[in-house]
């Protein structure tokens, strides 16, 4: 089969005018791939043609093209799927159940009324509150609904800036309506657009690359083999212990590297240690991830050190301690925008001024370009019936909005080079993935790329950073929960790109091994069968307990909550304490398991441990609801599913495992990821509550409860 390889032109409609100076036809045509700024023509094998061999790529060329062309065409169609279901799932969801049930899902918040804050950054902010404590999923930089009445028709969408306990500030683009001041105001967690418009936009950036865009592209396409990773020792700035150290090592030395960092083992230590070594270097970082929170926890550990550090996003989602590093404060601080500033008052002045005559709109004009309606003022002249005096106003509004538009055009170039030259100043600049792809940095080109939360991220956004690049370095645990995907169709997307890289390329990688978070007995069934054995407690944290705390001993359950023991499960098997479907759900709860996770809660905050102290975890969100019902809203123990608690920590966990029946079915708690994760939240005392008979029929149920008998107990409700 020959390929026909030409310069990119036009698009695929046009086919037949690039294939008629060879004599060929559309029907000729196998197959067609875009790429490296090309287009690759596959001619089907009935097609006898005499082509220039300059003409005919080469087969690794015509492979490249063809890769590449076909993994962007397919994730493109990913994405497509996932934006559709996303919106769809948001919608129904409002559709199909109650304001309060949303709330209690942690996905809208109800009953607020809002008060208008001071504007800053050219952003309107309404502050939305109540008496009753919120607990929400919703975060700061989220894309919320904000309604009164129906929320499906209600347009009005903003950005979450801040949540508190009893109030979430929302940024609006535009002035709010004077409704959102008064009481019975909904606000509900939406899907942001913007991200999947971006990682769309970058697979086409991605698709042309050149140079070291290219490179890196082909590395993580699987087209080329990335040289073997270097060693590059250091002094380190901070204080790490030696398998810290080997990543960083292997991080500075290699074009593409992988941190694997299991549950408490100082990941993002790891990552600050890296980017001041690479400042030190004279190297410019991107530092960034998919989340606001992950960015902003870089930045404020960054914050403590010498560098220009500046922090690139919508300022809502940038949280208010650290607003002072965002580019607009950086802006509004510089003294070049205070000219600027100045200008723009002008520009108000002028366009005061030119409103003073007549616009020549369509109507007024009667067709007359503006040059037509100069001429004739300038001479004095009417024509088609509009009158001298007219004309001459509205040629004075002409040459007044001539002005206007000069100056507002000089104002914007002034602007975008001021931000670019404060880019250009900094050392690390921070973002998440998506708004690299804003007009502030989609043309930048950093020395490395430093990529937190790798193994959550689907792969079209970890690839935005690597594609503004020349070396990367990306952070994760693949053995955690993988990247969220709604669509049916998409769930391709759970495969990060960090799993891929480090399945493909292990030689590329290296592995923090000491943890700083749990009791070794807490640490041991996930280390075993998830981290091969390899992951060891630091002495600081590897038999820390409860019994380090002044608490009153427990007046119930004492067996289980003796604060000498950090590891329990509570078998519930005696108590026919069985899972149920409720109505219109497709999610499980077990009431009477419910109520025991809520009185060993009780008991503990009896005991004298602390609430903000205290996590409760089910894989399911209906367990998850009913849990929260039982606290009401006046608790600071924190209820949620796992999904919420990854990447979070608490001196107490307690697990809800719902699942009782005859059958011995477990459902989706078989994820040995969702696991891993529930186990690994607790510092000094996990509490595994669950139905044995039923949850032994798996193997690794089977394992975690005999593991547990020999490292920690085992009790037994009756």
């Amino acid at each position: 089969m020959a390929c026909l390889i030409l310069p990119q032109k036009g698009e695929e409609a046009e086919i037949s005018k690039l294939l008629r100076p060879y004599g060929l036809r559309p029907s000729d045509v196998k197959g067609l791939y875009r790429a490296n700024g090309k287009i690759l023509i596959c001619l089907k094998k009935r097609v006898k043609v005499g082509l220039d061999p300059s003409l005919l790529a080469s087969r690794d060329e015509e492979a490249e093209i063809i890769r590449v062309h076909t993994f962007i065409e397919h994730y493109k169609g990913l994405i497509h799927l996932e934006r559709e279901a996303e919106i769809e799932a948001t919608l129904n969801e409002i559709r199909s159940i109650s304001g309060r049930e949303r709330e209690l899902y942690g996905r809208a918040i109800l009953d607020l009324k809002g008060t208008r804050l001071p504007s800053r950054f050219n952003l309107f902010f309404v502050k939305f509150g109540r008496s009753r404590p919120i607990e929400t999923e919703i975060a700061s930089g989220d894309i919320v609904l904000v309604s009164r009445g129906d929320p499906l028709k209600s347009d009005l969408v903003g950005t979450a800036s801040e949540v508190g306990r009893h109030h979430i500030v929302v940024a609006f683009e535009e002035q709010p309506p004077k409704w959102v001041y008064t009481p019975g105001i909904r606000v509900d967690l939406f899907v942001n657009d913007v991200t999947f418009k971006r990682m769309e936009e970058n697979l086409e950036l991605l698709r042309d690359g050149a140079n070291e865009r290219r490179k890196l592209r082909n590395y993580v396409l699987g087209i080329w083999d990335p040289p073997p990773a270097g060693r590059e020792p250091f002094t380190p700035k901070t204080s790490l212990n030696p398998t810290q150290i080997a990543a960083v090592e292997g991080a500075l030395g290699s074009e593409l590297f992988l941190i694997h960092g299991p549950p408490g083992t100082g990941k993002t230590s790891t990552l600050i240690e890296l980017i001041l070594q690479e400042v030190g270097r004279g190297h410019k970082v991107l530092a960034s991830a998919d989340s606001n929170i992950a960015v902003d926890n870089m930045l404020q550990r960054l914050a403590q050190y010498d560098l220009e550090l500046v922090r690139i996003g919508h300022p809502a989602r940038i949280l208010h301690e650290l607003e002072s590093f965002s580019i607009h404060a950086k802006f509004e601080n510089h003294l070049e925008a205070e000219a600027i500033k100045k200008g723009w008052e002008e520009v108000a002045l002028l366009v005061k001024h030119r409103d003073q005559f007549t616009k020549p709109t369509q109507a007024r004009a009667r067709g007359m370009s503006h040059e037509r309606i100069l001429t004739l003022a300038a001479r004095g002249k009417s024509q088609r019936g509009v009158s001298v005096a007219t004309l001459q106003s509205m040629a004075k509004w002409i040459k007044a909005d001539r002005k206007v538009e000069a100056l507002v055009k000089s104002l914007r170039n002034e602007e975008e080079l001021l931000y670019k030259r404060i880019i250009a100043q900094a050392d690390v600049v921070l973002a998440t993935n998506g708004m690299i792809m804003s007009d502030l940095l989609k043309e930048e080109l950093f020395d490395v790329a430093v990529i937190d939360e790798g193994s959550q991220q689907v792969v079209p956004s970890t690839l935005i950073p690597i594609m503004h690049a020349k070396r990367f370095v990306i952070a994760g645990d693949h053995k955690q929960l993988p990247p969220t995907v709604v669509s049916r169709g998409a769930k391709e997307l759970e495969e990060s790109l960090f799993e891929r890289l480090i399945r493909n390329h292990p030689e590329e990688s290296s592995m923090l091994q000491i943890q700083y978070r749990m009791h070794e007995a807490i640490m041991g069934f996930s280390n075993h069968h998830f981290y091969d054995g390899k992951l060891i407690a630091h002495e600081r944290v590897a038999h820390h307990t409860l019994a380090d705390f002044s608490l009153a001993p427990p007046a119930r359950f004492p067996q289980i909550l003796d604060p000498t023991n950090p590891l329990v499960f509570v078998d519930t098997k005696g108590i026919e304490a069985f899972e149920q479907l409720p109505d219109r759900s497709t999610s499980y709860e077990n009431p009477k398991e419910a109520q025991l996770v809520y009185d060993l809660a009780q008991e503990l905050l009896a005991m004298g441990l602390p609430g903000k102290d205290i996590g409760i975890i089910s894989p399911y969100l209906a367990q998850v609801k009913r849990i929260k019902k039982l606290f009401g809203l006046e608790t600071e123990v924190e209820v949620k599913s796992v999904d919420g608690f990854q990447g979070r920590e608490k001196e107490v966990i307690l697990i809800s495992f719902v699942r009782s029946n005859q059958e011995g079915k477990i459902g989706f708690l078989k994820d040995w990821r969702r696991l891993n994760v529930a186990l690994t939240r607790a510092k000094r005392k996990l509490i595994c509550v669950g139905d044995s008979a039923t949850l032994t029929r798996d193997p690794l149920y089977h394992e975690l409860l005999q593991y547990i008998s020999k490292r920690g107990r085992i009790v037994w409700i009756d």
